[in-house]
């Protein structure tokens, strides 16, 4: 009895492995498939950091051209804020 006991348990063991590797929850169809959502996602990703580059970008810009709006208002037009006052000296 013990000399089929051995291979039986053993053949068993094996199906139930194999049945793993086909229909478990990791099996290759399921890895195959987390693998494509994975891509989806990655790619979803890389758009969402280029429209978050490209927001900085345009927050950066809007940032230094108000700064470079406002100089030249001072230097060329003699503009001022509230509360300040423009002294101008002649040479």
């Amino acid at each position: 009895m013990s000399k089929r006991f051995v291979p039986t348990l053993l053949i068993a063991l094996l199906l139930i492995l194999h049945g793993q590797l086909w229909f478990g929850r990791g099996s290759v169809h399921n890895v195959n498939k987390l693998q494509i959502e994975l891509d989806v996602q990655k790619g979803k990703n890389t758009q969402a950091s280029l429209a978050n580059d490209r927001l900085a970008a345009e927050i950066r810009d809007l940032k230094e051209g108000l700064e470079i709006v406002e100089e030249k208002a001072r230097s060329e037009l003699g503009m001022v804020k509230n509360n300040e006052i423009f002294v101008q000296i002649a040479h």
